[in-house]
């Protein structure tokens, strides 16, 4: 199997919590069209070597990665220009992601096939996808939570008023009754993030 690729996308709250297509370009290890490979001639096709040791107690086997062919069981044969040797060519890629709604930062994603493709044959490596989590400038996360600050006047903390606020569901009005004290807590159910391990949402 080829090696597999790890790259860290950025998503902000709206696009964790709705999921997004990410189209991100990466340079991946590619079969070189043309290059062809041939049994190793060194173990045979086996990919490893047997060497024999004698000492006091009688013949000793030990069997090890081969060294010629690093255990593939085969060598470059023909090999194109710009390729390595093992006919592998580094190439610009252009994958679309699909992120599902209600990642988080910190989880990981496989695309499969998208990593390095094998030398000389064999299965491609994956996209190995770690979800960051951009810091929004107004609104906080705690868990599945979202904390934000309202600052209203001193008139309208007396008096009593009704303010519009957005959240990562779209705008929504919210009634402060006269007498709100600094500090105050207004709980929204339901207009946080949604809950990987249940079907419920934040506040």
């Amino acid at each position: 199997k080829g090696s597999n690729l790890r790259v860290r996308i950025k998503l902000n709250l709206d696009e964790m919590v709705n999921g997004t297509t990410k189209t991100i370009k990466v340079k991946r290890m590619k079969a070189a069209p043309g290059a062809t490979s041939k049994t190793c001639p060194t173990c045979h096709g086996s990919g490893a070597q047997i060497k024999v040791m004698n000492t006091m107690f009688g013949q000793m086997q030990t069997q090890t990665t081969c060294g010629t062919c690093g255990g593939l069981g085969k060598v470059a044969d023909k090999i194109p220009a710009g390729a390595n040797s093992e006919g592998l060519l580094k190439t610009d890629e252009e994958i679309s992601i699909n992120i599902p709604a209600g990642a988080r930062d910190g989880i990981q994603l496989n695309v499969r096939g998208k990593g390095n493709d094998a030398p000389f044959g064999g299965i491609p490596g994956d996209l190995l996808v770690v979800i960051e989590e951009e810091e929004d400038r107004n609104i906080k996360r705690e868990g599945d939570n979202l904390h934000q600050e309202l600052y209203i006047s001193f008139a309208e903390a007396a008096l009593g008023t009704s303010k519009e606020i957005s959240t990562i569901g779209g705008k929504v009005k919210i009634k402060i009754d006269a007498g709100t004290q600094s500090g105050k807590i207004l709980r929204l159910a339901g207009k946080g993030l949604p809950s990987i391990d249940s079907y419920g949402k934040g506040d």
